[in-house]
C-alpha cells in the first residue's frame, strides 16, 4: 500500500522501543479514513523514533475493517477489530493493545491536525504527566464550526466546571495524549462504559470527563494545549441526545466518587491476558 509517495515498510524504526502509540477510533469511517491514513502516515515517516498506529475499529458495518485490515498489513499499523460499543471501549482498547511509552488518540476525521502529536511529544517527554487539546483560550481557534455545536459545547463545560472539574476550558476535545502509565492506571480506574454489550448507532459519550477528574483527583501533571480545530462534515455527535448522555456521565462521575469506587486499586490490562499479553476473546488484534 502506499500512501503520499511513501510505501510503510520501513515508516516505523526497528530496532528502539516504540515511543509514540497513536489510537484512532473509528465507527463507520469507510469515507475518510483512506485519506486519514494518508495524512497520519505521511506525517509519520518522516519521524526519527519509533511509532505505531492502532485504528480501534469499533464494529463497524461499513468498508471500514476491509481499510484498516489492508493497512495493518504493513509495518507500523495494527488494526483492532472490535464489538461496537462506543468510543469509549474503542479508546480503553486501543490504550490496553498500544506499546508505546506515549499513547495519544484523536479523532478520524482529524479536526485536530496531526502535527499537534509533536508538541504533545514535547510536554509528556518533559513535565507532564498528560496534554489535551484545547479549543478554548489563547492560541486556540475553532474553524467552520456550527453555532449550535459551539453552544452545547460551552453549555456542557460550564456544568463539568461546576460539578467536576474546574479550570478546564474544554474536555470534549478529541485530540489527547498520555504517558503510558498514567493511560493504564487512569483507564484502569474509570468505570463508565465498562464491560458493556454492544450497541446501536454512534455512541459519542463524556468519558474523557470522568478520565481529567481523576487526573486531578490524583495529582497527575496535565498540560491544556491550545489547538486550532476544523469543523468537519459527518460528525457522529447527535445534540439532543448525546447532550444527555454526557449530563449523565457527569453525575454518574460525581456520584462514583462519593461511593468510594476510584479509591480501589485500578484494573489493569481488562482488554489483554496480564499473563501472556493476548488480546482478550471478543477483540481481534491484527498486525
Amino acid at each position: 500500500m502506499v500512501f503520499a509517495g511513501h510505501t510503510t515498510e520501513d515508516m516505523s524504526r526497528q530496532g528502539q522501543e516504540t515511543d509514540v502509540s497513536l489510537i484512532i477510533p473509528c465507527y463507520n469511517e469507510a469515507r475518510r479514513l483512506p485519506g486519514t491514513l494518508t495524512t497520519v502516515l505521511a506525517y509519520f515517516a518522516q519521524r526519527d523514533y519509533r511509532w505505531e498506529l492502532l485504528i480501534a475499529d469499533d464494529g463497524s458495518s461499513d468498508a471500514t475493517p476491509e481499510i484498516a485490515g489492508e493497512a495493518a498489513a504493513h509495518t507500523g499499523v495494527r488494526h483492532l477489530r472490535l464489538p461496537h460499543r462506543g468510543k469509549a471501549a474503542a479508546v480503553r482498547a486501543g490504550v490496553e493493545a498500544a506499546r508505546g511509552q506515549i499513547i495519544i488518540f484523536t479523532d478520524a476525521d482529524l479536526s485536530t491536525p496531526i502535527e499537534y502529536v509533536a508538541q504533545a511529544r514535547r510536554r509528556l517527554l518533559s513535565d507532564s504527566d498528560l496534554v489535551i487539546g484545547s479549543r478554548e483560550g489563547e492560541g486556540a481557534r475553532r474553524v467552520d464550526e456550527p453555532f449550535y455545536r459551539h453552544f452545547m459545547g460551552r453549555l456542557f463545560n460550564y456544568l463539568v466546571q461546576g460539578l467536576l472539574v474546574r479550570g478546564m476550558r474544554d474536555t470534549q476535545c478529541g485530540f489527547k495524549g498520555f504517558r503510558c502509565e498514567v493511560a493504564r492506571d487512569l483507564f484502569g480506574r474509570s468505570r463508565l462504559y465498562r464491560n458493556m454489550g454492544e450497541v446501536h448507532g454512534p455512541l459519542v459519550t463524556g468519558f474523557d470527563v470522568e478520565l481529567l477528574f481523576l487526573a486531578r483527583k490524583f495529582g497527575y501533571r496535565l498540560h491544556q494545549l491550545p489547538v486550532t480545530w476544523h469543523h468537519v462534515e459527518g460528525s457522529k455527535v447527535r445534540p439532543g441526545l448525546d447532550s444527555l448522555l454526557m449530563l449523565r456521565d457527569i453525575l454518574h462521575v460525581r456520584i462514583n466518587d462519593l461511593r468510594g469506587l476510584y479509591d480501589a486499586q485500578p484494573e489493569r490490562d481488562f482488554s489483554r491476558d496480564p499473563r501472556t499479553g493476548a488480546p482478550a476473546e471478543d477483540a481481534e488484534i491484527k498486525v
